[in-house]
């Protein structure tokens, strides 16, 4: 399974799609949503932005706000979450874009029926660069 990320991947990078929310490492996102407290986290802020606070009471009886911190910190490395300082109160929103578009470029590459268009991709880039 890995190899089949390291190669979606390096096509990924080849294929010139370098925009900050197409950099981060698929490794990053699958460990961010390894985790039910994150995934939980995600679903809050797949409604609105919230304050750390805010997310932090939702968790109040099971954990820590530390910990909260490492699971806000581990979301926002992977590139789904984005954080903003307003004042004294620090507000994270999901990344809904960055989510998604790393999700299906991973997909893209394992289901099966992408291979045909992938196929068609690279014989059609294939005839671009002959005629250069």
């Amino acid at each position: 399974m890995w190899r089949v990320r390291a190669e979606a991947e390096r096509r990924h990078e080849e294929a010139g799609n370098t925009e900050a929310g197409t950099l981060m490492s698929i490794d990053k996102v699958f460990e961010a949503l390894s985790s039910a407290p994150r995934r939980r986290i995600l679903a809050y802020l797949s409604k609105t932005d919230m304050t750390a606070g805010e997310i932090a009471q939702r968790f109040a009886e099971t954990m820590s706000q530390p910990a909260i911190s490492k699971h806000l910190s581990v979301l926002e490395n992977a590139g789904i979450v984005w954080r903003e300082k307003r004042g004294q109160n620090v507000h994270y929103g999901l990344k809904e874009e960055a989510l998604t578009s790393s999700l299906v470029h991973f997909l893209a590459e394992v289901c099966p029926r992408s291979r045909p268009f992938r196929k068609d991709s690279a014989e059609a880039a294939t005839r671009k660069k002959q005629r250069k």
